[in-house]
């Protein structure tokens, strides 16, 4: 079985929405939604870990008081509870949002291969 999402059939989706986000595919505790902030990202820490995928567009992003450049293609981590915001992006932006895990989020040892 192929479950796939193309990028232009979300934001068609998205558009749709009175919300900057759409909620895509749910599997599990996975969730996957594309998300556009429109000129201010309002969110709050989450429940739940996730990962963010730029679809589009380029800007900045606080992870915790941290400011790091991110642009399409970029993979971004959040652990449950932190803070984290984009900020100064373009209007084309949009990103892949992958909840998953249990509230809380996934006790463990994060690694990063690079």
């Amino acid at each position: 079985m192929l479950n796939q999402i193309a990028l232009a059939d979300a934001a068609n989706a998205l558009r749709k929405e009175e919300k900057p986000f759409k909620v895509l595919f749910e599997h599990g505790t996975l969730s996957v939604e594309l998300y556009k902030p429109d000129k201010v990202d309002n969110q709050n820490p989450h429940e739940r870990d996730e990962v963010y995928v730029i679809a589009a567009g380029s800007g900045q992003f606080i992870l915790e008081g941290e400011i790091t450049e991110v642009k399409a293609g970029d993979f971004l981590f959040v652990p449950a509870g932190a803070y984290h915001k984009f900020i100064n992006f373009t209007a084309d932006f949009s990103t892949w949002v992958l909840f998953y895990g249990p509230s809380g989020g996934e006790k463990g040892m994060t690694t990063n291969y690079l």
